[in-house]
């Protein structure tokens, strides 16, 4: 109500009124002014509500100021509600839903029969029952908590139909397609559904359905619930036409990609405290391999090196400069000797044109020489029937060569399986051994220092077994070039 007051226009009035009486310095402020027709407003608004008890004292004030109504034009919408008096109707409405909350419906609809009962007293059963329940309570009553009265539901007001339960999808369609059926059932028209009944397969009714087994059988199929397999119980057909059936996985992924260990055992040579001869025989391994590296770096700088022939002296300095001046003086000399010869440089030598004699004799001369050729594959065809046995033996020999060379294909193939493959641009490097001396050797596991990385041995053998690629360290690149500046504090003290 404040709020609409400061909206209006009255209170810029009111404002502009109390600022000059202010100025004119009068007795009573605006402010005072405006906070008592505020509470005459209130005291109004109070006064025109229901069960509101009216002072003695203040009755011939509220007289006067209900006698004084307001003008309202009750025409407008907006003063319906505001100027209106519904009290009355809406006692009336909520005295009916409280009916209906408590008896189901209103009590001057009711029958006596359902109001009123005649107490006629407990019967001797009911006696009986409640001396022996409260016997086995031992004295406590049967009245249900409050927690629970409080959780039932009180009202007896039905719930509100759900019309959306009781719709149909396309129930106009089904409905005008019963009543065509209906329509040519009474002209006599059979429709095709049944036209095609007789001619469908019969259902054998006598067969009987699988009898589920009891879970305490004990010679029922065990089924592992964490198992990869699932059972299709329906039709493979009808799972693979809708696309349920799952895919076969192909046999070639179920094979491992190397038959090595995933964890290796070392020789019996690197043990904390191991035999001579097979400590010998680990140190022996490790150095054919220190050997082998040293060999190919040495190869490497054979290949590298320069040879000391190969070197420039001031004899083939000099020759490679002067060597262009050489061969103009021998072209000049050479030039008039060929001049005097006859023979132009560059001339075309045409060929001389056969006679009509010269191509038939050379004709001739063609076929004789295929006809000798086919007359000597003969002869040699016919010779070979007296080769028989050496052509059947040379057989075999070719047959076992190519025997000998699948085994040793086949034998190949086995060997690669133990071996890592070629699987990016990087070759597999394999770990170094770790080997301790024979004066590193410890007697008790306490004294024992460790050798390698665990980490390290797993990446590798991740990489030996085919599973990841051979990869190298990514190489730190510096973006931006370092900028290195003297400080102040440094360039002082020096």
């Amino acid at each position: 109500m404040l709020g609409r007051e400061y909206k209006s226009c009255r209170w810029r009035h009111h404002l502009h009124s109390g600022a000059s009486a202010l100025k004119k310095n009068k007795r009573v402020s605006f402010f005072q002014s405006f906070n008592m027709a505020a509470a005459r407003r209130l005291k109004r608004v109070a006064a025109s509500q229901p069960g509101f008890l009216h002072l003695k004292s203040t009755s011939d004030s509220i007289d006067s100021m209900s006698s004084r109504r307001k003008r309202v034009n009750k025409n407008k919408k907006k003063n319906w509600n505001k100027h209106s008096d519904i009290i009355d109707v809406e006692e009336f409405l909520e005295d009916v839903r409280h009916q209906e909350r408590t008896t189901g419906g209103l009590l001057s609809e009711k029958s006596d029969d359902s109001l009123f009962f005649v107490d006629v007293g407990q019967s001797k059963k009911a006696e009986q029952k409640e001396s022996i329940e409260g016997k086995k309570r031992k004295g406590k009553t049967s009245r249900p908590l409050r927690i629970d009265l409080i959780l039932q539901h009180d009202s007896l007001v039905p719930p509100p139909k759900d019309v959306l339960a009781y719709q149909q999808p396309n129930a106009k369609k089904l409905r005008r397609i019963a009543q065509k059926a209906e329509q040519l059932a009474a002209k006599g028209v059979v429709p095709r559904r049944q036209k095609q009944l007789p001619n469908r397969r019969p259902v054998d009714r006598k067969a009987k359905k699988a009898v589920t087994e009891a879970n305490n059988n004990p010679d029922r199929e065990y089924y592992d619930i964490w198992g990869q397999e699932s059972k299709d119980s329906a039709d493979p057909w009808y799972l693979q036409q809708t696309g349920k059936k799952l895919v076969t996985r192909p046999e070639k992924l179920n094979e491992k990609p190397s038959v090595l260990p995933a964890v290796e055992v070392i020789a019996p040579g690197g043990s904390y405290n191991p035999d001579f001869f097979s400590h010998q025989a680990l140190l022996q391994e490790a150095h054919d391999v220190e050997v082998k590296k040293q060999k190919e770096e040495d190869k490497i700088q054979r290949q590298l090196a320069i040879n000391k022939e190969d070197r420039a002296t001031e004899e083939t300095t000099l020759r490679e400069q002067v060597e262009g001046l050489v061969e103009e003086e021998n072209e000049e000399d050479t030039a008039p000797n060929e001049e005097e010869g006859g023979v132009a440089v560059g001339a075309i030598a045409l060929a001389e044109k056969k006679t009509e004699r010269q191509r038939k004799r050379q004709k001739a001369d063609k076929i004789k020489e295929q006809q000798r050729l086919s007359d000597r594959r003969q002869t040699e065809q016919r010779q070979q029937l007296f080769q028989l046995r050496s052509i059947k033996s040379s057989i075999k020999q070719q047959e076992k060569k190519t025997k000998d060379k699948q085994k040793l294909r086949k034998a190949k193939q086995e060997a690669q399986k133990g071996q890592p493959r070629r699987l990016g641009r990087l070759k597999f490097q394999a770990q170094d051994l770790e080997v301790q001396l024979s004066d590193e050797l410890a007697g008790s596991l306490r004294q024992l220092k460790p050798e390698g990385s665990v980490l390290k041995d797993r990446f590798k053998s991740l990489q030996k077994r085919n599973l990841i690629e051979p990869r190298e360290r990514a190489k730190f690149k510096r973006i931006h070039k370092l900028k290195y500046v003297e400080k102040r504090a440094f360039r002082e003290i020096t």
